[in-house]
């Protein structure tokens, strides 16, 4: 049966989940961490990476203050030992034991530790696993909804606008108007935004298409009644300092040629642009041509003059 002290334990990754502030984190699973080929070129990122790692998968490191203690220790107890003990035991154990200034401090042991997670977090949502976990909590509205009223309360995902740790905090993007908020909670500020990486709101719609049908039903149940300022009945001009800004952001087909166009895009670019390069081209074969031709016109006048 399993001790006190083995049932009141409680995992690495989940006292790191369960902090506060840190309910946009899934718990990764100890096999993802495990497996080498997920953390391949974190090591140049992390300091005292083996370290971070292994406290993460809950094995037990030596620090710093570790070291004073035991050295402490030592001193205390060599009291009682005949001089003879006192150099074998230092001889039989010098060559296990690392040198202090190789060890790190708990402080620092612990960033190193969150940071590593958090990359390794990032790397974990974008997975089927991860994607999965991450679809569930979106479900639930953990992430908060979109403030636009427009979006009518659609649920907003978690982002990062770099995938280089330090840079920005985490962002909210909404599927719904494609703009990106910041966390109504400050809680939420010091949450590295590469912890959750550039790639996983564009994948987390796209392996689950009943957000974009949430979308699709929420602008067509507002695209009536688009919102515009004005003032004494007229509409502010565009051009206008005080006037709308990014509405192209915003912008859905609404013609049958306009969705077609949509739908036949990869990138949402208009397949028309193909056709319009492919006409400048021809163009300027054509000018090109037609300049070729007058000046052998030229040439040939200019023979004949002689």
């Amino acid at each position: 049966m399993p001790s006190e002290g083995e049932e009141d334990y409680i995992p690495w990754i989940q006292q790191y989940c369960d902090l506060f502030g840190h309910d946009y984190f899934v718990q990764v699973s100890q096999d993802f961490i495990e497996d080498d080929f997920n953390l391949t070129g974190l090591s140049s990122q992390v300091p005292y990476y083996r370290e971070a790692l292994y406290t993460i998968l809950d094995y037990q490191v030596e620090t710093a203050e570790d070291h004073s203690n035991d050295t402490n220790n030592n001193n205390n107890n060599s009291n009682n030992n005949n001089s003879n003990s006192i150099h074998n035991d230092s001889r039989s154990g010098s060559s296990n034991k690392r040198n202090p200034s190789e060890l790190p401090n708990k402080a620092l042991l612990s960033h190193s530790a969150e940071l590593l997670y958090g990359l390794i977090h990032a790397r974990y949502i974008v997975s089927k696993q991860g994607l999965t976990a991450m679809a569930s909590k979106f479900e639930r509205n953990d992430f908060g909804s979109c403030p636009r009223f427009f979006c009518d309360g659609m649920h907003l995902i978690p982002v990062g606008s770099t995938d280089v740790p330090g840079q920005e905090t985490v962002r909210l993007f909404c599927p719904c108007c494609n703009d990106i908020y910041i966390p109504s909670s400050s809680r939420y500020l010091n949450i590295d935004g590469a912890f959750f990486g550039t790639t996983f709101p564009g994948l987390l719609v796209k392996m689950f298409p009943e957000i974009e049908n949430q979308c699709r039903i929420r602008i067509n149940k507002f695209s009536q009644n688009d919102f515009g300022l004005k003032l004494f009945g007229f509409k502010i001009n565009e051009l206008s300092a005080t006037g709308p800004r990014m509405k192209w952001l915003r912008m859905h087909p609404k013609t049958e040629e306009e969705k077609q166009e949509y739908d036949s895009c990869e990138y949402n670019v208009p397949v028309n642009s193909l056709d319009e390069d492919e006409e400048m081209d021809d163009e300027e074969e054509e000018d090109d041509d037609e300049e070729e031709e007058e000046v052998d016109d030229d040439d040939d006048k200019t023979m004949a003059s002689e």
